[in-house]
């Protein structure tokens, strides 16, 4: 009977436990599991160091500090693990900003999260989030080329099926337009650092890595925007030519 109860208390546990995973937020969940891992990690260590065993113990002591983010070793585990693995790269919450005359554009650094605000016409001050992709097409045909080379940018990350949906529907590419985004002048230094996410005053080290960092998300090889991308390295060339 014991054994009975102790299954049942078990089973209800692992249910209780599996929804609230299924209703987690990814961040959160992927923190939690990163910490338990980590004091696991170096409990381990402790009680292997315990018996003696140092050499073992002393590299899980590292790794295990790694993922709870104390690892003085945690841009080379980032490396191997990926962008969002344990001792990854962190901005600090930092966010890089492109304009055009029509969209704001923000990406998050840490979760590549790309979001648009309207920023002219008769939609100022509307996010793209409360567009359908309907209206974003259509919204779009009285755009400039900037705008809608941002414009496709954020719809590939929402809706990443979006051509085929726009060339049945015979809208084709902004009203079947071909546009070619160029630079509207030349990028000043405040704008570089809006697109890299930095503050004015940064050295070279902060503008390589921010510049690394970002193009890990939008290189177009790795599904990215060859917009933003070429965006980011005109920012990272404008800055680091004033440091010269």
């Amino acid at each position: 009977m014991p054994t009975l109860i102790a299954g049942i208390v078990a089973v209800a546990l692992l249910y209780v436990a599996l929804n609230i995973i299924k209703g987690a937020d990814p961040k959160w969940l992927a923190k939690v599991v990163r910490g338990g891992g980590g004091i696991v990690t170096l409990a381990a260590a402790l009680f292997i160091g315990a018996r003696g065993e140092l050499a073992v113990a002393i590299p899980l002591g590292i790794f295990g500090a790694g993922l709870l983010g104390w690892s003085p070793f945690g841009a080379q585990l980032g490396s191997a693990w990926g962008n969002y693995g344990p001792g990854a790269w962190k901005s600090n919450g930092q966010k890089s900003k492109v304009r055009s005359q029509f969209i704001e554009m923000t990406l998050d650094h840490d979760t590549g999260a790309l979001e648009g605000l309207i920023t002219a016409g008769p939609e100022t001050g509307r996010v793209l989030e409360d567009f359908t992709l309907d209206e974003l097409i259509a919204l779009a045909r009285g755009f400039d080329a900037e705008s809608w080379a941002l414009l496709e940018s954020y719809l590939d990350r929402r809706f990443p099926a979006w051509r085929e949906h726009a060339q049945g529907e015979g809208a084709g590419r902004s009203g079947g337009e071909d546009r070619r985004a160029a630079p509207s002048g030349k990028m000043t230094a405040e704008e570089a650092y809006q697109i890299l996410g930095l503050k004015p005053g940064a050295g070279r080290d902060e503008i390589s890595r921010a510049h690394r960092g970002l193009m890990k998300k939008l290189h177009p090889d790795q599904g990215g925007s060859t917009y933003l991308a070429a965006r980011v390295n005109e920012a990272k060339d404008t800055l680091l030519r004033n440091h010269r």
